[in-house]
Parts: C-alpha cells; structure tokens; sequence
C-alpha cells in the first residue's frame, strides 16, 4: 500500500507535506531528548511503583496503560548513577527497543516495571535498584555496567500492541510482521488527516520497527517487495510530519533511507529537498529538486520550489550587493579635466592686460 495522497493535487510534489494518520494506543514522541552529558533534571512528583524503582513524569502520554505480555516499543537511555556514565542510547542508534511485559530480560525487571506505569507517548525518569538491573556481578561486556549499580532510565514509551500470548516481533512470520506494520501505517494515516502528528508519528515508527535491518536483511524476492512498500510509505510520512513540525534534520534522515532503497524516488527527493531549502541548504535542495524533476518534469510543485529557490539567490546577490556598497562607498566622479586651449587662452588675455596696464602707466610717468 502506498502512503498518502496528497489533497487538491496529483503531483508528486504539491501538498506533499499533508500527508499521513492510529489504533488503540495513543500519542507520539515530540521533539527527541537532547543528548547531554548526564540525565535530565526532572521536578515533578516522584512516585514510587516499587521499593527499587521510583518514576518522575517528564512529559505525559494518553490512553491506557499496557497489560501483561503487551509488546511495548520504547527509546531509552540508561546511566550507572554512581558514575553517570551512560551504557545505552536507543535515540542515538535510530532503533527502538522492543519490549514483551512479563517476558523481558532479568536485567531488565526494573525497566519493565517502569514501563507498564506508562501510557503512549509519556517520558520519564526512573530510578531502579542494582537488584532489579544488573545485578550484583554487573555486565562487564555490552553494556559496560559496573557492580552493584544503581540506574538512572529516562524512557518514552512510542506505543505498544495488546497480545494476550506475548508474541514478539521475532516469533512472528513474514506475513504477520508485514501485516502488523500495515495496520500500523494505515493508523497513522487517519491520524494524519485529523492533524494530529505527534499521534501519526508514533504509528509510523511502530510500523517501521516491525521491520528493522536484522529483519530486512533475512528478505528477498517477492517478500522484500512487500516490506519496503510498507516501509518506505512510512519513512516517507514520517518525514512529512517532520517538515510541518520543523525538525528538518530528521526529515532528511528519513528521506534519505528510502533513497538508498530506491534512488528514483521523486517524493523523497523533493522532500529532501523541502528540508534541506528550509535549513539554508540550497545548493543541495537544488540538486534534489533538479533531479526529481528529472523523473517529474511536468510537476508543478517541484518547478515552484526551484523558482523560490532562483528567487531566494537573487535576492541574496542584491542584498550582498548592497553590503559591499555600504562597505566601500560609491565610487567618486572624476573631476572634469579643463581643455588645453582654455588654459591656453587664459594665459593671453592675462598677458594681454599685462602689458596694456604696463604701457599705460609708462604714459603716466
């Protein structure tokens, strides 16, 4: 299935940004968290949801809450309080964290119990005992986790699915993968239409972890063609909704997936281009939009954005014209030369009147 038409037009590149829409979980991530050196400070409330683990809400979610064997996708990142070093960063690797309750990993017990207080879209802060983490021995391999260390998770649940026999992505076929990440994408799709993008974002990234690389490496033939064209749709809303929100670093990134899929894609080369003109990057959008046009030479919107683009360079040389102006200051007029014959003239009738001043008073005397 494909993403989303655009309203009022056909082409590839009009109104592509008013594109895309979920099921019954809630609302998405909004602006990611920045990577600092240590995790967040955090003010609200604290709650405590067991004698080891305690939560701050940084940014509240809606909906309902997971149940037992829900299949949670969450990004986290993790530190040892001790030391504030930081072992895990799912928002730094682009790859959510899949999470079965009552199913995950014993060094993960802590999480999980975070992670079931949550609803769609929150982020938190949680604190969990070295019981309910890594232990005593700590992990000395991937992720470096000292002894007896206290954690420190800032997580934010994207969304999760009802199962009641706790199915994980990896005991799922092809077919129900693919299938899951449909509905997913068709979700996303009418929340788009209804303007609510945090909400389609969500779905969309749901989706798009239903079929990583580890999966899209293991599919080909007939099967890898049925994955990208649910996939590459949702890269490709996910970066419209990222053009309206104005994080257009990450709508590049999104575009740029589904290119190295399909090198020809117009919509994700004009919307590649959409972003990078917004961030000032016009020799780039440029090249993007003279290449969709390429494939799309009667698109109109693609002609409108190399216009604007044209138009924007004029006015910068004009602008840069005036600058140098002011800089420099006009240039001076040359003063007008007096002729040779003028000055030639001037000096005989000074001459003349020389000398008739000389005989007169030569009479006088």
């Amino acid at each position: 299935m494909e993403d989303i038409k655009e309203q009022q037009s056909q082409s590839h590149g009009q109104n592509d940004e008013d594109e895309i829409i979920t099921e019954n979980s809630a609302f998405v991530h909004g602006e990611p968290p920045q990577d600092t050196s240590g995790p967040p400070k955090v003010d609200s409330e604290v709650e405590v949801l067991h004698e080891k683990v305690t939560k701050q809400i940084i940014k509240e979610g809606n909906g309902q809450k997971p149940s037992k064997y829900s299949t949670c996708f969450l990004h986290y990142r993790a530190w040892a309080e001790s030391t504030q070093h930081k072992f895990e960063d799912t928002w730094h690797e682009q790859q959510p964290l899949e999470l079965v309750l009552g199913k995950e990993k014993k060094e993960m017990t802590g999480l999980a119990i975070g992670v079931s207080s949550m609803k769609s879209g929150e982020r938190a802060l949680f604190h969990v005992g070295w019981e309910l983490g890594y232990g005593k021995e700590g992990s000395f391999s991937f992720p470096n986790v000292p002894p007896m260390a206290d954690l420190i998770y800032e997580v934010e649940l994207i969304g999760f699915d009802e199962t009641k026999e706790g199915k994980a992505r990896g005991d799922m076929t092809v077919e129900e993968r693919i299938g899951a990440a449909d509905r997913r994408k068709m979700d996303g799709n009418a929340l788009f239409k209804e303007d609510k993008l945090e909400e389609a974002m969500q779905q969309y990234e749901m989706a798009i972890a239903y079929m990583g690389d580890d999966f899209m490496f293991q599919l080909f033939g007939k099967y890898r063609d049925m994955a990208l064209a649910v996939k590459n749709p949702c890269h490709l809303n996910m970066s419209a909704c990222l053009i309206k929100l104005k994080r257009y670093e990450e709508a590049i990134g999104h575009c740029s997936i589904v290119l190295a899929e399909d090198e020809n894609n117009v919509k994700a080369m004009f919307r590649r281009g959409k972003a990078r003109a917004e961030l000032g990057q016009t020799d780039a959008a440029r090249e993007d939009f003279l290449k969709a046009r390429k494939y799309a030479p009667e698109d109109k919107a693609i002609a409108r954005e190399l216009r604007l683009l044209a138009e924007q360079d004029k006015a910068v040389y004009e602008k840069q014209k005036e600058i140098y102006k002011g800089i420099f200051g006009p240039r001076p007029e040359p003063k007008p030369k007096t002729s040779n014959w003028v000055i030639t003239l001037w000096q005989w009738l000074l001459s003349l009147i020389y000398s008739i001043f000389r005989r007169e008073r030569v009479k006088a005397d």
